[in-house]
C-alpha cells in the first residue's frame, strides 16, 4: 500500500514543553518507532507540522539586532523543513534500517488573492496568557487569537493548490525510498506572470497540503496522527463522544475547531472525495491500528467502518 502520514505537532512537542532540540528529538524517535510498524511492508510518505518551531525561529529573527528586518515566513518554513526533516530522517533510518529514507525540500503553490491573507488563522509559536499575547501583538505587529485556554500568534494560511516537487517525490517512491516531504505545509510560493516562483509570507496548513499530496500520489490510505484517540463531537464538554466512523457528508455536517481538529477533518474529507479511498484520524501510537480500521476515526465515502484497504498495490 501507498500511505501518506501527516504527523501532528505532538510528534515533536507537547503543549507547554520547552522547544529544546533534545526534547523534540526524543518525541521524533517515538514517532519513528510507531511508524516502524508500517514502513517495512508499505510505501511511506511522511509529512509533519512546524507551528511551534517556525514560531520560535520567527521570534529569534525578529529579535536579532544584526538583521534590519526579520526573515520572511517562506524562508523560516524552509529552515524548519531542514531542521525537522533531519531529525525525522535519522530517526526513521534507525527505526526502519531495511529501508532507505530521503528528505526533500518541498514548495507549495498558493494564490495571492486567497482570502486567508486578510484573515490570519494559522497558530505558530509558543502559548501565552491573553495579556502577554496582546502586549506582544501591540509591540510587534502580530495577530493573536485564543488557542483553547491560552493565546498564540496567528499568520495567514492560504489554500495549497500545487506541490512543485511532486514528480521528484514520485520518482523517489518508485525507487523504494521512504520520503519525508512537504514539512510545515511546504514552503509557500506564488507563480508570477512569467511563470517564475517567489516566496510569500504565510504558513500553509500541513494537513491540507498532505491531502493534496495523498490525492496526487494516488495513496491507498491517508493517516492523520495526533494526540487524541478519536475525533469527538462536542470536544472538551461533558457531552463529548467519539466518532468511530463516518461518511464525508456526516463529517462535513458537523463543526470542529478551526485551529486544531477542523483542518484535519477537512483534509481527510478532501482525500476521500478526490480518491474514493479511506482516511483515518487518531493517535500516533495507534498508527498500525488506524490502518486496519480498528482504532481512531475512519472516514469513508459512504460511512461504516471497513478496514482501510489492506490489499497490496497492483
Amino acid at each position: 500500500m501507498r500511505i501518506v502520514v501527516a504527523l501532528g505537532g505532538n510528534a515533536l512537542l507537547e503543549r507547554g514543553e520547552a522547544p529544546d532540540s533534545d526534547i523534540q528529538e526524543t518525541h521524533v524517535g517515538r514517532a519513528a518507532g510507531a511508524l516502524a510498524r508500517l514502513g517495512p511492508a508499505h510505501e511511506l510518505i511522511i509529512t509533519h507540522g512546524n507551528g511551534p518551531q517556525v514560531g520560535v525561529l520567527a521570534i529569534e529573527s525578529a529579535s536579532d539586532p544584526s538583521l534590519s528586518h526579520p526573515y520572511p515566513f517562506d524562508s523560516l518554513v524552509a529552515e524548519t523543513q531542514g531542521l525537522i526533516g533531519n531529525w525525522l530522517l535519522q530517526a526513521v533510518e534507525h527505526a526502519i534500517p531495511a529501508r532507505n529514507a530521503v528528505c526533500i525540500l518541498t514548495r507549495t503553490v498558493v494564490v495571492t488573492d486567497d482570502p486567508a491573507f486578510k484573515n490570519p488563522t494559522k497558530f505558530v509559536g509558543p502559548i501565552y496568557t491573553e495579556n502577554v499575547a496582546k502586549q506582544l501583538a501591540a509591540a510587534r505587529g502580530w495577530d493573536v487569537r485564543p488557542d483553547g485556554s491560552q493565546w498564540r500568534r496567528v499568520v495567514p494560511s492560504p489554500e495549497p493548490t500545487e506541490i512543485v516537487e511532486l514528480e521528484d517525490i514520485r520518482l523517489l517512491l518508485d525507487r523504494g525510498a521512504i520520503v519525508i516531504c512537504a514539512g510545515g505545509g511546504g514552503i509557500p510560493v506564488v507563480r508570477q506572470p512569467g511563470g517564475q516562483l517567489r516566496g510569500i509570507e504565510a504558513v500553509v496548513d500541513k494537513d491540507l497540503t498532505a491531502a493534496v499530496l495523498a490525492a496526487e500520489l494516488g495513496a491507498d490510505a491517508f493517516l492523520l496522527l495526533t494526540d487524541v484517540p478519536n475525533v469527538e463531537i462536542d470536544y472538551g464538554t461533558p457531552t463529548a463522544r467519539p466518532i468511530r466512523s463516518a461518511s464525508v457528508a456526516e463529517m462535513r455536517s458537523k463543526s470542529f475547531a478551526a485551529g486544531s481538529m477542523g483542518p484535519k477533518v477537512v483534509a481527510a474529507c478532501r482525500f476521500v472525495e478526490h480518491t474514493g479511498g479511506e482516511a483515518a484520524i487518531g493517535r500516533l501510537e495507534d498508527a498500525a491500528l488506524l490502518l486496519s480500521g480498528s482504532a481512531g476515526t475512519v472516514i469513508t465515502a459512504g460511512g461504516g467502518r471497513p478496514a482501510v484497504r489492506s490489499a497490496a498495490r497492483a
